[in-house]
């Protein structure tokens, strides 16, 4: 039982953990690809920070989606009560 619930805990690090780098280097690349784009043409700057305000946000709308998975396993694991129902007595 322990070794589930350990396996459990170092699933949900991972899947935040990684969740937490892929969105940090989506929005970094973002960040840097709109000052490049702003100084070539500063008339769109406006527009181009709608764009990039509204990305922004669904990087972090799948990296809070992971949190919310990794918070489901870690309190409501589905796997664990049905391994612990079908484990001999």
């Amino acid at each position: 039982m322990e070794n589930i619930l350990g396996l459990v805990a170092l699933a949900c690090g991972l899947i935040v953990g990684l969740g937490a780098i892929g969105a940090s280097i989506g929005i970094a690349l973002m960040g840097g690809k709109y000052l490049e784009s702003s100084a070539r043409q500063p008339e769109l700057m406006n527009e181009l920070q709608t764009k990039m305000f509204i990305l922004a946000g669904l990087i972090d709308a799948a990296f809070l989606i992971g949190v919310a998975i990794a918070l489901l396993f870690a309190f409501a694991n589905p796997f664990v009560s049905t391994l612990l129902a079908n484990l001999p007595k």
